[in-house]
C-alpha cells in the first residue's frame, strides 16, 4: 500500500502543520498502541531531542498511548539509538523518539522502534496507518495506561557506550572536541569520552529548544573544524540533533565523513578477524570507498539511500557493518541501529589498536570528487519527470563514461531534489552537477 504518513524515517514535518500537530500525534500514539499492544509489559518508552516542540508532542503521545491502554515511560532528552537500546533492556513493547534528527528546530517527527530495538517493519507501519483511519476510543478507565519516568536513563546509556570500548584500551592523552549540536547527546557524549580518559572540550552542549543543529553539529562541521584548530586538539567529533550520525575532524581540520569512517572500522575489523562478510553502503557511497575496500578484498554492496534500507540489506546478507556518507553508521556487532557515539568509539578503537592518528587512518582512502546540490521544491510536481532534466542526465553520463556516475533522487526527509555527480576531476564534476541542477530548477 502507498504510505500516507510514514516516510523513510518515521513521520516528519513542520510543527503545527499536518502531520506534526498535537491532535494528529495523539491519534498516532493511540493507533500505535492499538497495533503494538500485547499481553506483555505494555510499556512504551518515549525519548525526545531538545527542540521546544518536544514537550507538546510528548504530552500528546502520552495521552494517545494511555487511551489505548499502554503505559508510557518518559526518558526525557535521549539520543535516538539510546531509546533503541533502552527499549531492548526494558523489554518494552516499543520505543518512540520525538525528533527531526538533523532538521531545524521548527521541524519535528515521530519514529518507532520494535521491542528488539530495530526500526518497525513495513507491515507494522502499514497497520498503524490503517488504525489511523479508525475513530479514537478509550479503553475502560480501569485499563488506561499510567505514565512513569526513568530518571537514570542517561547513566544507563553512558555505561552501555563505554562497554563497547575494550577495557585494555584507553583514550588517555587524547584531546577531543565534542560537538553535540545542542541536541540529545549533550548530557551523554562528553561523559562517555571523559570517563574513557580523554581530555574533552565541549561545544553545542547548551540547548535552549531553538538552537538545535543551528550552525553546529554534523550538518554544520565548520564550527568544529575551527574549534579543533583553535584548541590544537587531536580530533573532533560532531553529532547531529538526535545522535544517530557523526562526522569527525582530524588535527589538520579535515572533515572525515561516513565513507571514510566506514573504511577505518572495516579495516580494523578485518585485521582483528571479526569482519563478517562485507560492507553495505548506499547509492551515495563514494567510489573511493569501493576502490579502497576492493584492495582489501572486502565486498561493498549498495542499498537505497536511508538507514532502513542499509539495515534491510545487512539483515538479508547476514553482514554486520554498513552506513551512509552522512555519518549514519550501523555496527550490528555492538547495537541494533545507527549510533553516532558507538561508531565514533569504533573509530577511536581502530586508531588505538593501530597506534595511528585519525589523520593517518583516513589517508588510506582516497575519495573521488563528489558534488551534491540540493534543490528545494514544493507541490506535487515532480521535476525528475522532466524530459529536459532526463536529457541533461544522459549527456553528463555519456561524458563521464565509466569514470563517474550521476544520481538524482528525492530526499526521504525533506522537500529536496538531491543532484549528485561523481568523477575524477572536481572542476568537471561541479560543472556537470550545476548543469543538471539548473534544469531541475527550471522544471520545478
Amino acid at each position: 500500500m502507498s504510505r500516507k504518513y510514514f516516510g523513510t524515517d518515521g513521520v516528519r514535518g513542520k510543527v503545527g502543520e499536518m502531520p506534526i500537530t498535537p491532535d494528529f500525534v495523539m491519534k498516532l500514539g493511540w493507533a500505535a498502541g492499538k497495533v503494538l499492544a500485547k499481553q506483555g509489559s505494555k510499556k512504551v518508552l518515549i525519548g525526545k531531542d531538545t527542540r521546544i516542540s518536544g514537550y507538546m508532542l510528548e504530552a500528546a503521545l502520552e495521552a494517545g498511548l494511555s487511551a489505548a491502554g499502554l503505559k508510557p515511560v518518559l526518558l526525557g532528552p535521549m539520543p535516538t539509538p539510546a531509546v533503541a537500546y533502552l527499549t531492548r533492556t526494558f523489554r518494552a513493547e516499543a520505543g518512540i523518539v520525538i525528533s527531526a534528527s538533523h532538521n531545524p528546530f521548527y521541524d519535528n517527527g515521530i519514529k518507532f522502534f520494535s521491542t528488539q530495538g530495530t526500526k518497525l517493519p513495513d507491515e507494522i507501519e502499514d497497520a498503524i496507518e490503517q488504525a489511523m483511519e479508525q475513530d479514537l476510543c478509550c479503553v475502560d478507565s480501569a485499563q488506561l495506561g499510567k505514565a512513569s519516568r526513568i530518571d537514570d536513563a542517561p547513566g544507563r546509556y553512558i555505561e552501555f557506550c563505554k562497554s563497547t570500548f575494550p577495557s585494555e584500551l584507553s583514550l588517555d592523552g587524547l584531546k577531543i572536541v565534542v560537538d553535540c549540536a545542542h541536541g540529545a547527546t549533550y548530557h551523554i557524549a562528553p561523559s562517555v569520552f571523559r570517563e574513557l580518559g580523554a581530555d574533552v572540550i565541549t561545544m553545542g552542549c547548551t540547548p535552549d529548544g531553538l538552537n538545535i543543529n543551528d550552525n553546529v553539529g554534523s550538518t554544520a562541521p565548520k564550527a568544529l573544524v575551527e574549534r579543533v584548530l583553535q584548541e590544537k586538539a587531536d580530533l573532533g567529533i560532531a553529532f547531529d540533533g538526535d545522535g544517530d550520525r557523526l562526522i569527525m575532524v582530524d588535527h589538520t581540520g579535515y572533515e572525515v565523513d561516513g565513507d571514510e569512517l566506514l573504511y577505518i572500522i572495516a579495516r580494523d575489523l578485518q585485521q582483528q578477524g571479526t569482519l563478517v562478510g562485507g560492507v553495505v553502503g548506499t547509492l551515495m557511497t563514494n567510489l573511493g570507498l569501493e576502490v579502497a575496500l576492493t584492495k582489501l578484498d572486502i565486498p561493498l554492496v549498495r542499498a537505497k539511500v536511508g538507514d532502513r534500507y542499509v539495515m534491510e540489506l545487512l539483515q538479508e546478507k547476514g553482514w554486520r557493518l554498513g552506513g551512509e556518507n552522512s555519518g549514519h553508521i550501523i555496527c550490528l556487532d555492538q547495537t541494533t541501529t545507527g549510533d553516532g557515539i558507538i561508531a565514533s568509539l569504533q573509530v577511536l578503537k581502530a586508531a588505538s589498536r593501530a597506534d595511528k592518528t585519525l589523520f593517518e587512518l583516513r589517508k588510506e582512502i582516497k575519495k573521488f570528487p563528489q558534488i551534491l546540490i540540493n534543490v528545494r521544491f514544493a507541490g506535487e510536481h515532480d521535476p525528475l519527470a522532466s524530459a529536459a532534466v532526463q536529457q541533461s542526465v544522459r549527456e553528463v553520463e555519456s561524458a563521464l563514461g565509466k569514470t563517474g556516475r550521476v544520481l538524482l533522487r528525492k530526499s526521504g526527509t525533506e522537500p529536496l531534489i538531491r543532484v549528485m555527480v561523481e568523477g575524477e576531476e572536481e572542476v568537471q564534476v561541479r560543472a556537470f552537477a550545476e548543469k543538471i541542477a539548473a534544469q531541475v530548477i527550471a522544471a520545478k
